[in-house]
């Protein structure tokens, strides 16, 4: 069960990145501009694997620097 919530949680995040980086492009040059602005913020990594907690984490630490940007 909590298992899937969390799967869930995952796409329901993914989605809202995909939404906000969908919404924000901008093609040509403010694209390396917007990933230069992006990796300013050092970003986290995520090594993969079956790790739900820190997929979450990772992805709210990542929502974080989109929302702040």
């Amino acid at each position: 069960i909590m298992a899937g919530r969390t799967n869930a949680q995952i796409a329901e995040a993914l989605a809202m990145l995909a939404g906000i980086m969908a919404r924000d492009h901008q093609p040509g040059r403010e694209d390396k501009v917007r990933l230069e602005r992006f990796m300013k913020h050092k970003p986290p990594t995520f090594t993969g694997g079956y790790n739900p907690e820190g997929a979450v984490k990772w992805l709210e630490e990542v929502e974080i620097i989109f929302e702040a940007m």
